[in-house]
């Protein structure tokens, strides 16, 4: 079998090798995003388990947003995905962009866990 190796799954791969190094035992919080939802999650790469995740799919943010794909909509989700990380006892993470650039929605995510009381 031919392994692909495009130029997106090389950044991602570089990303996250140096988030991994950087991250201290830190749980990470990891982003995608299509072109009409976003989705996090809170990872704990020691044990392999997801910790908390959020998305613009839940009934919650779908309900009170007009779509999926927009800033409000990114920065909702991170301060839902924060008041659920915060529950589960996990107070600073490491934040892996998944390749993506730290602009747009990737950052109102970020600034949403933020104000959700995520520290990274």
């Amino acid at each position: 079998m031919v392994k692909s190796n495009t130029s997106a799954e090389r950044r991602k791969a570089r990303v996250r090798r140096a988030v991994l190094a950087h991250s201290g035992g830190r749980p990470r919080l990891s982003v995608f995003r299509s072109s009409k939802q976003i989705y996090a999650q809170v990872i704990d790469d020691e044990h392999g388990r997801t910790i908390a995740s959020a998305s613009s799919l839940e009934k919650a943010v779908r309900e009170s947003m007009k779509t999926g794909a927009d800033v409000a909509a990114a920065r909702r989700v991170g301060k839902e995905l924060a008041e659920r990380a915060k529950k589960a006892g996990v107070e600073k993470v490491v934040f892996d962009r998944g390749g993506y650039m730290y602009h747009g929605r990737v950052k109102a995510l970020a600034e949403g866990a933020r104000e959700g009381g995520l520290q990274f």
